[in-house]
C-alpha cells in the first residue's frame, strides 16, 4: 500500500515543529479529510535556510510534509516556488491514488508560506 520511503518519513519526519521568527509561515487544510499543514520558512539572502512543518492528519499527509520540507530546504525561493506536488508523490515512490490530495495540500503549504514571506518582504520595502 505505502512504499518504504512513505512510512520512513511518517514514522520518523523531518523538520517537525515550528520556526518562531519565521520569515514565512503557511496554513492550508482539506475539509474534505480534515488534514491541516502549517508550513514554516526561514529565509535569508532568498535561501531556504531552515523549515519545519506542523500537520494534523494521516500518516500520508504527514510523510509529504516532511519529504517537502526535505526537498525545498537549501533551496532558492525561487526555486521552492517550482515544486509541484507530483515531485514530492515521485520522491516518496507514489502513494495511493486516494492520497494524492495529500501532496497537493504539502505543495499548497509550501506556496502559501512564500506567499506570506513575499508580503512581508514588500510591507518591509514599502514601511
Amino acid at each position: 500500500m505505502y512504499s518504504e520511503k512513505v512510512m520512513d518519513h511518517f514514522e520518523n519526519p523531518r523538520n517537525v515543529g515550528e520556526i518562531p521568527d519565521a520569515s514565512g509561515v503557511g496554513t492550508v487544510g482539506n475539509a474534505k479529510c480534515g488534514d491541516i499543514m502549517r508550513m514554516y520558512l526561514k529565509i535569508e539572502d532568498g535561501v531556504i535556510v531552515d523549515c519545519k512543518f506542523k500537520t494534523f492528519g494521516c500518516g500520508a499527509a504527514i510523510a509529504t510534509s516532511s519529504m517537502a520540507t526535505e526537498m525545498i530546504k537549501g533551496k532558492t525561493v525561487e526555486e521552492a516556488e517550482k515544486l509541484t506536488n507530483a515531485a514530492v508523490v515521485e520522491a516518496l515512490d507514489g502513494l495511493p491514488p486516494v492520497k494524492i490530495h495529500c501532496s497537493l495540500l504539502a505543495e499548497e503549504a509550501v506556496k502559501a508560506a512564500l506567499d506570506d514571506y513575499h508580503k512581508k518582504q514588500q510591507a518591509q520595502q514599502n514601511g
